[in-house]
């Protein structure tokens, strides 16, 4: 164990670095993206009418923040799997995915507003947190394994 650890320190390292910068995004949300929402959800929302929204600097926002989570994830996965291939599919993904989720969002805000609270609440959930990673890691981690 301690030998594969050595092996691997230099992934190790990096990885802890690219787990701690996407720890920051979260801990600095509120100084460095405008999220209304942040806390409204925090709150007794189910009776509460919505925050004021800039819905164009929400959205400018929510992009900045789903492009970043999404970098450092795709550094992450190169760190973990050194293979180009995985990245390239998953920069593929994460566009997909983050246009689908963006355009719902604001869909779902411009069209369904305060009816939809907890469709809102899990999309923009999605697009805040890096989930993606979650899923990624162990599905190409499961297909290496698979390929050996």
């Amino acid at each position: 164990m301690l030998q594969l650890l050595q092996k691997n320190k230099e992934k190790l390292f990096w990885s802890m670095v690219l787990i701690g910068l996407l720890a920051g995004i979260r801990l600095f949300e509120n100084q460095l993206f405008y999220d209304p929402f942040l806390d409204y959800f925090k709150s007794e929302y189910a009776h509460a009418p919505f925050p004021k929204i800039n819905v164009f600097k929400l959205f400018f926002s929510l992009g900045m923040r789903f492009y970043l989570n999404s970098v450092i994830s795709l550094f992450l996965l190169y760190v973990l799997f050194k293979d180009t291939k995985i990245v390239k599919f998953s920069l593929l993904l994460y566009m997909v995915l983050g246009s689908i989720l963006m355009i719902s969002f604001v869909f779902t805000l411009h069209f369904f507003g305060e009816e939809s609270k907890m469709t809102l609440f899990y999309i923009r959930r999605f697009l805040i947190q890096p989930l993606f990673i979650l899923l990624f890691i162990p599905a190409f981690y499961y297909q290496k394994q698979m390929k050996k």
